[in-house]
């Protein structure tokens, strides 16, 4: 039960983690949520199951999460996501038209 409560956690946290950078703006609740996962599931693998358990967990953690990450960023989901349009309007400077409409000295 220990270690699947460690599991469950490491899952969380990663899932957590992703929701928040790229599906949700800011660094807010799930991001906390996610590092507050990943900080407990060190923890008790540390207290539950031992100091090389602890040490199993804590660089499982920083694997699944890169992993996570750059999985995510390789997938065609972020394009999915963009905005992709083009626009095609065009600004005009002002002080191009106060140049325009200046008189001209001669």
């Amino acid at each position: 039960m220990n270690v699947f409560l460690i599991v469950l956690l490491v899952l969380a946290g990663v899932a957590l983690l992703l929701a928040e950078m790229f599906l949700l703006p800011g660094f807010g609740i799930a991001g906390i949520g996610g590092f507050g996962c990943l900080i407990a599931a060190v923890v008790l693998a540390w207290i539950w199951l031992g100091r090389v358990a602890g040490y199993i967990t804590l660089g499982a953690c920083l694997v699944l999460s890169c992993l996570a990450i750059w999985g995510f960023l390789r997938s065609h989901a972020l394009d999915k996501m963009a905005l992709d349009s083009k626009i095609d309007g065009h600004v005009e400077m002002a002080h191009n038209k106060l140049n325009e409409q200046a008189p001209k000295d001669e």
